[in-house]
């Protein structure tokens, strides 16, 4: 595998003791590399220069996605290296695994319709807090053909550039969206069974499992009403349980409180709806992982819910939506 034909796009925002471990630590099939700083406060632009990497530092006048950030760091490095054949995308709290890009263009020459490759992505902390544990099972997607993918994978470098590369008016599910738009030109997104990357979600309280649950309810909405009425439509089924499931814990609240506290066996719903979540996951989860994620399944419909509010009420009022942030 030729070196020069693999290109790594790193974004991030303080994120100096990630990069710290993973720059030095990049795979030698990897030479190609662009760090996009998003208005770090800490060393990490330094330490990405220290280790040779070549330092964009994103124009922050402009409203700030992730998708601007990748689209950035995309064109900065083929301009640079326009014979690039792949690239990778790594977020700042990531570490790549060393044996991850070898094993993923392997996959690529045997498989002409793959445009993206993805493998393990795993929690660098599971065990520290509950939050970082719900993050780790997230990451652990099924092996062979998926629909999308989160924001670390390599992809085909033409066929990024052929879709425009990712949606920059989106503030967060920008990955899945392109997976869609990628799977509609006829490729598709493989999960090989090799570790790919460690991640550190760095949650260690609930104000950021809401926040991020505020995220993904907005996201959904966004998506949803993008592909509305299209060939393939985006978060149907996510969107209506949020709105059923989100909306009957108000109307439950509402009913004990002001009408009778008997109602309050109403909320026996999310227990049960906890214990079916968890009854149906899949045999990769391990088991002291299974009770948490459930029970994070069943809560989140509520901040997920205030997440679907924040994107309707923007486009009625016409408010271009701010990025959410859970650190």
């Amino acid at each position: 595998m030729s070196s020069n034909k693999i290109g790594l796009v790193i974004i991030g925002r303080n994120e100096a003791r990630n990069l710290s471990l993973t720059l030095p630590r990049l795979p030698a099939s990897i030479q190609a590399v662009v760090f996009v700083d998003s208005d770090s406060s800490d060393d990490s632009v330094a330490i990405a220069k220290a280790n040779n990497v070549d330092v964009i530092e994103l124009d922050m006048s402009k409203p700030f996605t992730a998708a601007r950030a990748r689209n950035t760091g995309f064109q900065e490095i083929t301009k640079k290296h326009p014979g690039l054949e792949f690239i990778q995308f790594l977020d700042g709290d990531c570490e790549l695994d060393a044996d991850f890009i070898e094993k993923a263009v392997i996959h690529f020459q045997e498989n002409d319709d793959t445009g993206i490759v993805v493998g393990r992505n795993r929690e660098r902390y599971p065990e520290k807090t509950v939050y970082n544990s719900i993050c780790d099972v997230e990451w652990n997607t099924p092996l062979g053909n998926l629909n999308s993918c989160g924001g670390i994978f390599i992809i085909r470098k033409m066929l990024f550039e052929s879709l425009g590369g990712f949606n920059e008016a989106l503030i967060a599910a920008e990955e899945p969206e392109l997976c869609l738009r990628l799977r509609q030109s006829g490729h598709t997104i493989f999960r090989i069974d090799a570790e790919m990357s460690l991640h550190d979600a760095n949650m260690t309280n609930i104000r950021q499992w809401w926040t991020r649950c505020v995220r993904a309810g907005h996201s959904f909405a966004d998506c949803r009403c993008r592909y509305k009425n299209t060939e393939e439509e985006m978060y149907v089924s996510e969107t209506r349980r949020i709105w059923v499931f989100g909306g009957f814990f108000f109307v439950s609240l509402f009913l004990t409180l002001l009408i009778d506290w008997k109602f309050s066996i109403l909320f026996l719903f999310y227990p049960l709806q906890m214990l079916r979540i968890r009854a149906n996951l899949p045999e990769r989860i391990p088991e002291e992982q299974k009770t948490p994620y459930a029970v994070s399944c069943g809560v989140a419909y509520v901040p997920q819910l205030f997440g679907l509010m924040k994107y309707h009420s923007n486009r009625l009022l016409n408010r271009q939506s701010r990025i959410i942030e859970y650190k």
